[in-house]
């Protein structure tokens, strides 16, 4: 029977994956990068947005692993608001590693609609690309725009971030990691949460290198 290139191309990858994994806990466990700043002094005022501190409760926290995080609600003058969350994490090597939303979201009750990618042109000129997830739950839609971000890089793939962190486990020592996710409840329709949750990111990126390490 004639070997199937795609199935052994699934095969491949996982056991890659899976050789890194074990590779990655193999290695010394003492690394734990630091943020520079802890996240609670991430700027309660961005541009036109002012936040408002969102506590997460400690069962949740736990099952998140986060070694610190902020979790806010931001509104600006014209109605529009967005939850803007950061998950750090210093060290991934102890069972703690940076959860999907596409794996946390559903668990809240929120279904999966569509799953994109966004190109965002910052206003330093950078241009990034985010997931662009689309939830639903009733009538009741979200745009939720997220990203893995370790070490000044930008990963919008799983598969990449996970890639990177076996690589920098062995190259740099190096675990450490973050979840950055933007909402934004779409009750005026998807086009403009979208375009809600990219002005907030274009806002507040560049505040992310203060506290994330490079």
């Amino acid at each position: 029977m004639r070997n199937d290139p795609v199935r052994k191309r699934i095969w491949i990858t996982a056991a890659l994956l899976v050789a890194g994994a074990l590779a990655l806990h193999g290695i010394s466990h003492g690394e734990r990068i630091p943020l520079h700043k802890i996240l609670a002094d991430f700027p309660l005022t961005l541009g036109g947005w002012q936040g408002q501190d969102m506590p997460i409760s400690d069962d949740v926290l736990r099952v998140a692993g986060v070694s610190d995080y902020v979790n806010r609600l931001y509104t600006d003058g014209q109605g529009d608001s967005v939850g803007f969350y950061v998950g750090y994490y210093e060290s991934q090597r102890t069972g703690d590693t940076i959860h999907s939303p596409k794996h946390c979201l559903p668990g809240g009750g929120w279904t999966p609609l569509d799953s994109s990618r966004l190109k965002i042109n910052l206003n330093s000129g950078r241009a990034v690309t985010v997931n662009d997830y689309i939830i639903g739950k009733g009538l009741d839609r979200q745009v939720v725009l997220y990203w893995y971000q370790s070490q000044g890089r930008v990963v919008a793939s799983e598969y990449w971030a996970r890639c990177w962190l076996i690589v920098d486990a062995i190259t740099r020592d190096r675990t450490d990691g973050a979840l950055v996710r933007v909402i934004a409840p779409a009750s005026s329709g998807i086009p403009q949460a979208r375009t809600v949750a990219e002005a907030f990111v274009k806002d507040a990126f560049p505040e992310l290198k203060h506290f994330l390490p490079d």
